[in-house]
């Protein structure tokens, strides 16, 4: 039985993970956290993520009798920083699923992965993740063609990051592979005809979409999509517990994703 703590438990990510776990023969919740402003302090995790009563309260710290083998964070970029001292003072890993980190925190992420085993990943779905890999067959393969690359992303009115980590890191991926050093997010105005050697991103917030990405290599006669959309979070969720699973299993020594997960 693997014990998991969750961060960011009253969130909407975090309720379908304690969801999820409270019902996973593998997995034993043993911690709830959210903010300390969090009106869910103090109440049954399992009851307000709807599946009653599971006996762990919605706490503002990690309770200092709780020995969790894993925790999975989906909080927010604030709370990095106390929650990265608390995983190694108490050498518990880290699988961290929150966006929108900067370039100082993943280096500190990177530092941390010496010590504690750490998983992060701008998406944990496997269906997102086996997509990235597709993208990079493609990419590989059109690298030396005349194509154009875009990248469309769609996501719910309450996602504050854009262009969202997922779609940063597919445009990694690619400019990686095509030798693209140029980014623009979106276009307005007269911008002129378009470079060869850049990826534009496009961002849309509409309703509750849980996510999609469109990856769109476009050439003169032809155009190649990529398209993944999610129809809930449940995708994220499984992939996020999965994710814990397979990191208790590893070592400190570097940052793993969900390719390691995945076996990509």
């Amino acid at each position: 039985m693997i014990k998991i703590a969750f961060s960011g438990a009253a969130g909407k990510m975090g309720k379908r993970l304690v969801a999820l776990a409270s019902a996973d023969a593998e997995l034993q919740i043993v911690a709830a956290v959210d903010a300390a402003e969090s009106p869910a302090i103090g109440q049954d995790a399992g009851e307000i993520a709807g599946v009653g009563k599971i006996g762990v309260p919605v706490t503002a710290a990690l309770p200092e009798g709780a020995t969790p083998d894993v925790l999975v964070d989906f909080s927010s970029p604030a709370a990095f920083e106390s929650l990265l001292a608390l995983c190694l003072e108490r050498k518990i890993p880290l699988v961290y699923a929150t966006t929108g980190l900067n370039d100082a925190q993943i280096a500190r992420l990177e530092d941390a992965a010496k010590t504690i085993p750490v998983l992060r990943s701008p998406s944990m779905s496997p269906a997102v993740n086996l997509t990235m890999k597709l993208a990079q067959i493609a990419a590989r393969a059109l690298k030396d063609s005349d194509v154009d690359v875009e990248i469309i992303e769609r996501h719910h009115r309450y996602k504050v990051d854009a262009p969202s980590g997922t779609a940063l890191k597919f445009g990694a991926i690619i400019a990686k592979e095509m030798g693209i050093d140029q980014f623009r997010n979106g276009r307005e105005g007269k911008v002129g005809a378009r470079p060869h050697n850049e990826i534009g991103y496009h961002a849309v917030r509409v309703g509750d979409d849980p996510g999609r990405h469109t990856i769109i290599f476009g050439a003169l006669g032809e155009t190649l999509e990529l398209q993944v959309r999610s129809s809930n979070r449940d995708a994220y969720a499984r992939g996020a517990l999965e994710a814990a699973k397979f990191l208790v299993r590893q070592q400190p020594g570097r940052v793993y994703d969900m390719n390691d997960v995945l076996n990509l």
